[in-house]
């Protein structure tokens, strides 16, 4: 399982959710009160964490939403090619490759051949975070 279900009204800025099926962390919560007939709303706007596309959502608090759960794994890069960096995980020896137009251009001049990167996992997905 590479999500859970938490309610709307307890997630924070710079935390991340799950909007349309795409992992986003949060850049803004606005929590509105409780009206004649109705639950408190609370208004999620989050940036794609693969994609950059900002998206928002309107849930009651007490909702549940379902967050990523993020795994964090050191890689080594073995090799770069014009459309992929090919990592080796250092702890399961596994091969595996992150398309080049996910990766930030200042971190991708950052690697080459045998630099440990961090990457995260998110719903299946995998991003190269940042150089170790």
């Amino acid at each position: 399982m590479s999500r859970k279900p938490v309610d709307a009204g307890s997630l924070k800025e710079g935390s991340f959710v799950v909007i349309d099926e795409e992992p986003c962390k949060i850049v803004e919560v606005e929590k509105s009160k409780p009206g004649k007939h109705g639950s408190a709303k609370v208004r999620i706007t989050a940036i794609g964490v693969f994609d950059g596309v900002k998206r928002s959502i309107v849930v009651p608090v007490d909702q549940k939403v379902d967050v990523p759960i993020i795994e964090k794994k050191v890689a080594q890069v073995i090799s770069i090619t014009p459309t992929s960096v090919q990592l080796m995980d250092l702890s399961s020896y596994e091969v595996f490759e992150v398309p080049k137009d996910t990766i930030e251009t200042d971190l991708l001049n950052k690697m080459a051949v045998g630099t440990e990167v961090e990457v995260w996992e998110l719903l299946g997905k995998k991003k190269i975070v940042r150089t170790r």
